[in-house]
């Protein structure tokens, strides 16, 4: 991978929604830089034959049975709520 350019960083920081000094955007080029080339090394390893893992050490879920049981009624949930429409919750419009 070839170096990052201040335009590249410049870019990540829009995408990231960052406001960076010319400071930061030139250390977070070195510090980008240095994460893709280790990334470039890990990537030239051959991982066949290894099996995908969430965890560094082996972890089992602990799962039970779904179980059905009585509910809040609906009155005791949206009765004190400032607006409500029937059985729901009246909020205000945020998306036009």
């Amino acid at each position: 991978m070839s170096e990052l350019t201040r335009k590249d960083v410049d870019e990540i920081a829009l995408l990231a929604r960052l406001a960076l000094s010319d400071d930061e955007a030139e250390r977070l080029r070195g510090e980008l830089g240095a994460i893709l080339q280790h990334m470039d090394k890990l990537s030239a390893l051959n991982t066949e034959g290894v099996e995908p893992m969430t965890h560094a050490v082996p972890m089992e879920l602990r799962l039970r049975a779904d179980q059905v049981e009585p509910s809040m009624p609906v009155e005791r949930a949206v009765g004190q709520a400032p607006d409500r429409d029937g059985d729901f919750f009246q909020v205000p419009k945020i998306i036009e």
